[in-house]
């Protein structure tokens, strides 16, 4: 796959998205991101703001296997990745797979489950398989896990935590609508659904040689220095207690690279790196009074940083080639 190919096959979702989707244009673009980059994403915000439906529009445009499930505080493990059963006809235990085994896992109100249930979920996000019962079965690829959760209501709700915030590569926000998306929302939606009539536009091997192009994505020796400074600079904030990990400053590379892609460009420039670096990078940070993300403040703690470290002063004459001339 090339450039051209990758390029018309972003077009082609993102034009799926729209016919469903009103606005979101930047959370689309970072949802398409994460698909290029290979990675998990946490879609957070208030209620009814179509976090589950841009999930779903994305798997059916997809034209991969699909399943939602909805986390509760009584969801096992076990709910997740399925159990061995004694079939009492054939006198021999058989697996049941449970939704874990799809190439697109919606994981809805993730934090309304157990952190036992929660961290079920770590070995598939990360190697993208799971073992149970001592046998390590593996995920069909493309694998993409899409979790929603309500920042606002903490009422029976289980905070994720550290291990599992930064097993997703991107925390993305929304936000509410427009006064004028919200009358084109209700104009689109008023007679029917047009979530009902969305038809697959790619495929999962499309999918994944996309997501091999992005690996190719050429980024500067400059590039990787500044990405290394950003996450650097908040493990010395005084206001942190636990900085960007080594894991953040890869997810920080492949998302620039997945971001200059949905750009229409095959090498990365330092605002592709300022673009991701918040949804990349926030969620991932612990302060040292105790709040997260949530609250907004670890989102402007990133962007101070954003501003104090460095930009390559030759970031200007960056060229198709990825070098600097």
């Amino acid at each position: 796959m090339n450039l051209q190919e990758v390029t018309e096959l972003i077009q082609s979702v993102r034009g799926n998205l729209a016919k469903v989707i009103v606005g979101k244009e930047q959370g689309v673009d970072l949802l398409l991101t994460a698909l290029l980059a290979g990675g998990h994403v946490l879609l957070e915000d208030v209620p009814g703001t179509g976090k589950t439906l841009l999930a779903k529009v994305l798997a059916r445009s997809l034209d991969c296997s699909f399943k939602r499930i909805q986390f509760t505080p009584d969801l096992l493990p076990s709910d997740l990745s399925g159990i061995n059963f004694y079939n009492q006809k054939t006198g021999e235990f058989q697996f049941r797979p449970g939704p874990v085994f799809a190439n697109i896992l919606l994981a809805d109100e993730i934090n309304r489950a157990t952190p036992r249930t929660q961290s079920s979920l770590l070995e598939c996000m990360e190697e993208r398989q799971i073992t149970i019962d001592g046998v390590t079965h593996e995920l069909e690829a493309p694998f993409l896990v899409i979790a929603t959760q309500n920042p606002i209501d903490n009422q029976g709700t289980f905070p994720l935590p550290e291990a599992q915030l930064d097993r997703f590569l991107m925390r993305i926000t929304t936000g509410y609508p427009s006064s004028a998306e919200g009358i084109h929302i209700l104009q689109r939606f008023r007679q029917n659904n047009p979530f009902e009539q969305t038809l697959a536009v790619v495929n999962g091997q499309d999918v994944l040689s996309a997501q091999q192009f992005t690996s190719t994505v050429k980024v500067s020796d400059d590039l990787l220095t500044y990405i290394i400074q950003i996450t650097e600079a908040t493990r010395k904030s005084p206001a942190v207690k636990l900085g960007a990990s080594p894991r953040a400053s890869g997810a920080l590379l492949r998302s620039a690279q997945g971001y200059a892609l949905i750009r229409g460009r095959d090498y990365v420039t330092p605002d592709d790196i300022k673009t991701v670096a918040v949804p990349v990078l926030a969620h991932r940070l612990l302060l040292n009074h105790g709040l997260k993300s949530r609250e907004g403040q670890a989102a402007e703690l990133v962007e101070q940083v954003l501003h104090q470290v460095e930009v390559p002063t030759e970031a200007a004459s960056f060229t198709r080639s990825g070098r600097v001339d």
